[in-house]
């Protein structure tokens, strides 16, 4: 399987018995065992309704709610949370939120519900005006290539899930040097930086210096989750799409993508924000 072994704290993962195959000689063995990763139903409920069911991995939700409302629009401030309470039954897993008055007559307004798939993010969306939201703007730190280096050097260091199973993305939180600070994983990239943001805010916020990496594409929900953080500088593992590149531009995001050791591709770099270095 050529996995490293996993950390010595319990994951959530299941083991199932497989065949493993090797090369054109034919060799096989039966009696393997893969680490699989769970994904469960996740029921987001505000103040007794039930407005989205997500699939996800069965670690960090409370950080995930709370990053989910927040990048959703669904609470501007981790403040307008009032409690947050876990629950869990045969079917899966129930987090029931208590948000602020207003905010729930906003989101029965909305009424998004989202019946959510992993990796689609609008899933539920009843109108194209909903689809496209509005972005914030954010100020762009002067980000390093030693810095962007440097965590991605270290980013699988911090991933036991994605270590033992194969099959989880990564959400990092690192600082102006590359220092990876927080990581959050989930079998759904989006999950995975919902949690990230929903951690964050539980400790006061990102700060203007540090930066996001994910170990998956940047999309244009993911530009947009990370700017509605406050978060100025997304590095992503793989390309960026088009729509990506415009939100950050309209955002004054730093946006690179392609991210491997050695080289990565800066889509988007705002003004000012260029660290001094030589061409060539």
């Amino acid at each position: 399987m050529n996995r490293r072994p996993a950390a010595s704290v319990a994951l959530p993962v299941a083991h199932h018995r497989v065949e493993e195959h090797r090369g054109a000689s034919g060799w096989y063995r039966d009696d393997a065992e893969d680490a699989l990763a769970l994904e469960v139903p996740v029921a987001l409920v505000y103040n007794g309704i039930s407005h989205a069911v997500m699939m996800a991995s069965p670690t960090d939700l409370e950080d995930f709610a709370l990053g989910f409302s927040l990048t959703e629009g669904i609470i501007a401030h981790p403040h307008e949370c009032y409690d947050l309470e876990l629950q869990e039954d045969t079917r899966g897993l129930t987090v029931q939120l208590t948000i602020a008055s207003q905010r729930q007559a906003e989101l029965k307004q909305r009424r998004r519900s989202l019946a959510g798939r992993t990796g689609c993010g609008l899933c539920g969306t009843e109108a194209l005006d909903q689809a496209i939201r509005p972005i914030p703007a954010v100020r762009a730190p002067a980000l390093t290539d030693a810095a962007i280096q440097r965590a991605l050097g270290e980013l699988s260091e911090h991933q036991a899930l994605q270590a033992a199973t194969g099959a989880c993305h990564g959400a990092a939180w690192c600082d102006a040097d590359g220092r990876i600070l927080r990581v959050r994983e989930d079998v759904g990239r989006h999950n995975a930086l919902d949690k990230l943001i929903g951690a964050l805010a539980r400790e006061g916020g990102p700060g203007e210096d540090g930066f996001a990496l994910v170990s998956s594409r940047a999309s244009y929900e993911m530009v947009h989750k990370s700017a509605s953080a406050g978060i100025g500088a997304l590095v992503a593992v793989s390309a960026a799409t088009a729509l990506a590149v415009e939100q950050a531009r309209e955002a004054g995001l730093l946006l690179v993508g392609f991210a491997r050791p050695g080289r990565h591709l800066v889509y988007h770099r705002p003004a000012g924000t260029a660290p001094v270095r030589a061409h060539g």
